[in-house]
């Protein structure tokens, strides 16, 4: 049986009073004041409305995402790859988004790692860290060595956090489904289908049975490249709430002054994180969907360590196809073929201006012509081109939105190790090879 929005919010009053008042507190209740219910203006109302001067809109509600906790942290990041509906400013305000929690106490911890494993701490690990090398929102990590030696880190869920995200997913759907039905200028950016498709994707990011398989999935991949690590996954330690990996000994991404000290050739540590996503993406349709600094690790003789693999995006064939069509477009510079190539990849308004479009995208192309390489920022290329889609109420499918996104803030980690670093230098070899793949029997015939 269906159940209507208003009742779903209902079934939740306290956390939506909650989360009503927080909305109220950095002067957000206005964006929910208009759904028409007086019980739910009732709510809104109940808050203290309390104004933070100085702050913009886009930066009051990263306030307010990072209060309300787990799910709506996850929800703006997931909003902040999607600046063909939210736009720039906020996509890169949501982008900041960090959670700030204290850890569980030592005891949750080991209650977990008993319960799921089958065993007492001390007989699983040969020594255990009480103490957690990091605390995030879902889960924590702690140090840990095995009985037979190797130094490793165990990655636990959160206790108790199941019960809250669901029931804050049962409110952010009750209200996604307020807007589309109340808020007729939101309906072509289908907020109940992208709410439903974060559910999809929030539950498997707490299933860590997912993340083991993708470590276990990118090891396979990268087996024979000696240039990039992956974590050893210990099976026999692992549940849907607890991941043991092997811990990587070196300096994070995040630690400009030992980089820079460490001696190792930062220019060739970028080119190498950069070509392994890269390959990801246009060989494999399957990546690491993080690249921001924390996720990487230098590594003794500049290799590239992998950290945190729960967020991967994915190309499907057809998918990969149309992506493909489109980055060739852009190089061949070919405006009419980079129109059809947003119009087949976008959902698109009846009331399009086509011709509008193809003139706003042969502007942005006309900007990049001539150019040498390494003068292309692809990032503010692809920022650019993510606007003129917004401009014109197109709205792209998730997976492209995420690639998009990672391509961007790749880039940007790249630059961080080596400012000199260029991704459209990086991407031109692969480009050349899209070409000649297009061209084999295969695709022909699956185009056909």
């Amino acid at each position: 049986m269906k159940v209507e929005p208003l009742a779903r919010l209902e079934r939740h009053a306290k956390r939506l009073g909650e989360i009503a008042a927080v909305a109220g507190k950095y002067g957000l209740s206005d964006w929910f004041g208009g759904f028409g219910y007086p019980w739910l203006q009732d709510r809104l109302r109940s808050s203290d409305g309390q104004t933070l001067s100085g702050l913009t809109t886009a930066a009051r509600l990263r306030l307010a995402l990072t209060e309300l906790g787990t799910t709506f942290i996850k929800l703006g990041q997931m909003l902040s790859t999607r600046a063909d509906i939210v736009g720039a400013e906020l996509a890169g305000e949501l982008a900041g988004l960090q959670s700030n929690v204290p850890a569980d106490l030592s005891g949750a911890a080991r209650e977990t790692l008993e319960a799921d494993l089958g065993g007492k701490v001390e007989e699983l690990f040969k020594s255990f860290d009480d103490t957690p090398l990091a605390a995030a929102s879902i889960a924590q990590v702690h140090g840990a060595r095995l009985p037979g030696g190797e130094s490793v880190v165990v990655k636990i869920r959160r206790a108790g956090i199941e019960a809250k995200v669901v029931t804050d997913l049962e409110i952010v759907q009750g209200l996604a489904e307020l807007l589309e039905k109340h808020s007729p200028g939101l309906r072509p950016y289908q907020p109940v289908a992208i709410t439903r498709q974060f559910r999809r994707t929030l539950l498997r990011e707490m299933d860590f049975s997912y993340e083991k398989r993708n470590l276990q999935d990118f090891a396979r991949r990268f087996e024979r490249d000696a240039t990039v690590h992956i974590p050893r996954v210990f099976e026999e330690l692992c549940s849907h709430q607890i991941i043991t990996m092997e811990r990587l000994e070196g300096i994070p991404g995040t630690d400009v002054a030992a980089l820079q000290a460490s001696g190792e050739d930062l220019a060739e540590f970028a080119r190498r994180g950069a070509n392994m996503y890269l390959e990801m993406v246009f060989r494999d349709g399957f990546y690491h969907a993080d690249p921001h600094p924390g996720n990487l690790m230098l590594l003794p003789g500049c290799v590239v360590g992998v950290l945190d693999c729960g967020q991967v995006g994915r190309l499907d064939d057809e998918l990969r196809d149309e992506v493909e069509a489109l980055l060739l477009a852009v190089v061949e510079n070919d405006a009419d073929q980079v129109t059809e190539s947003v119009l087949r990849l976008g959902a698109v308004p009846p009331d399009c201006a086509r011709d509008r479009l193809r003139g706003d995208l042969d502007d942005f192309m006309s900007d990049y012509i001539g150019h040498p390489l390494g003068d292309i920022h692809v990032g503010q290329a692809l920022s650019n081109l993510i606007e003129i889609i917004r401009s014109h109420h197109i709205t792209l499918p998730p997976p492209l939105a995420l690639l998009l996104k990672t391509l961007i803030l790749l880039e940007g980690t790249s630059r961080r190790f080596n400012p000199g670093f260029s991704l459209a230098e990086l991407m031109a070899p692969f480009c050349r090879r899209m070409a000649l793949r297009r061209l084999s029997p295969r695709r022909l015939q699956r185009r056909a």
